[in-house]
């Protein structure tokens, strides 16, 4: 009777044939600790930051779904609200799936990667004084190629939530459908017994005149801005 071949025993017997226990181990352990160490130099690059604009990638390994142009990229933080500033600013938890992405990229692309931004609300980042993150890096002339995407998808309605601080058009005509409203509102006996057109529209003129005001100084008071203005800047009050 033949004895039954155990696979794992001669898989061992191999092993050993041409490494020792502590020669296996030392490699495993150099592999592990280089790991660790292209990681922790990988989040300090995010932390620190630079004003890098391009990166040495291959062309050919290169995703095209993913390359953007930074007019793409405005356009989409202007209708939505967003900035697209370095990571540094960045004051959420960067996810390990991001870092496994930078480090499969430098590992390909043979590179180290840097000038890396982050696409994000405002209230992602830390901002100076003056709902899902999208980390790009950048290619060269004004393309930039998305790493990875984490996060919640943005609600749907924040276009539209957001329409009115797009440009000084769009808030003014904010301004007059709420004073429409509240003039309608209002019941118009509380200041005259005459209900005619004419009173309606002059109230409706006050009524313009103090919601404006009050938009105008929530506006200088916070320091907000338009959309077209704060997408790219450092600053929470520019």
């Amino acid at each position: 009777m033949l004895k039954r071949t155990n696979i794992e025993e001669k898989l061992k017997s191999y092993r050993d044939k041409s490494l020792s226990e502590k020669a296996i181990l030392d490699q495993v352990q150099a592999i592990l600790t280089e790991d660790t160490n292209h990681e922790n130099r990988i989040l300090e690059s995010l932390e620190s930051g630079n004003n890098s604009n391009q990166n040495n990638f291959d062309f050919d390994l290169l995703e095209s779904s993913r390359i953007y142009h930074i007019d793409q990229i405005e356009k989409i933080c202007i209708d939505y609200r967003l900035r697209f500033l370095n990571s540094k600013y960045f004051k959420g938890q960067i996810p390990r799936e991001a870092i496994s992405e930078i480090k499969n990229l430098e590992k390909s692309h043979d590179t180290v990667l840097s000038g890396l931004k982050i696409m994000a609300p405002s209230k992602l980042f830390k901002l100076e004084n003056a709902d899902d993150p999208l980390l790009f890096a950048p290619i060269g002339n004004d393309y930039y190629y998305l790493i990875h995407k984490w996060g919640n998808d943005l609600h749907p309605l924040r276009k539209l939530m957001v329409l009115p601080f797009k440009n000084l058009f769009n808030l003014i005509v904010l301004v007059l459908l709420l004073s429409y409203v509240a003039t309608l509102i209002i019941p118009m006996e509380l200041f005259t017994r005459d209900n005619s057109s004419s009173n309606f529209w002059l109230l409706y003129f006050f009524m313009f005149k103090m919601i404006g005001s009050i938009t105008i100084f929530y506006g200088f008071a916070l320091g907000k801005n338009f959309n077209k203005a704060i997408w790219k800047s450092k600053y929470f009050n520019a």
